[in-house]
């Protein structure tokens, strides 16, 4: 089945480490594949750590999108649309893929939507996928058989707070 984590509060990706540990801790292998991030957050190094858990990280990152030069996103693009391949290729080894941020990589056209939806539909009978990401369009919603929406109410950043390593990275 799909797993869809979204909106504009904490917890999207703090859910999939969850699932994942869940998943691995029950003999399931899993596969984690991050988008948008450079492989710094503190639940990277102790996924890798757990038997049949493995991560995937973008070999290029520069930071958030809208920040990238155009040339930038082309290069993004294309890592994204390769790192893509390399999961849809291996995942008949996993019985739970995370895509962390992929809600984002597709809502930037990161690789091919149409491959990507196609993808996900040919999961849904034989593995479990977790999507993770804000405003996901409605096509991913839609294909999703678990839609959790995580919203905030009141954060530390809205006091001038930033993000805090262990809590939020």
């Amino acid at each position: 089945m799909i797993h869809l984590y979204h909106g504009d509060g904490k917890g999207k990706t703090t859910a999939s480490v969850g699932l994942a540990v869940r998943a691995a801790g029950s003999g399931m292998k899993v596969l984690f594949v991050q988008f948008f991030k450079n492989g710094s957050s503190s639940e990277v190094e102790v996924l890798r750590s757990i038997p049949g858990i493995d991560v995937l990280i973008p070999a290029v990152w520069y930071g958030r999108y809208r920040k990238m030069t155009d040339e930038q996103q082309e290069e993004i693009r294309k890592c994204y649309t390769a790192l893509m391949r390399d999961v849809a290729d291996k995942a008949g080894e996993y019985g739970l893929i995370v895509l962390d941020e992929a809600v984002s990589a597709y809502n930037y056209g990161m690789f091919d939507r149409d491959s990507f939806l196609s993808t996900l539909d040919d999961w849904k009978d034989s593995r479990e996928a977790v999507l993770t990401g804000r405003d996901p369009a409605p096509e991913l919603r839609e294909i999703a058989d678990y839609v959790t929406e995580m919203k905030k109410e009141k954060h530390p950043f809205d006091e001038g707070i930033m993000a805090r390593k262990g809590i939020e990275f």
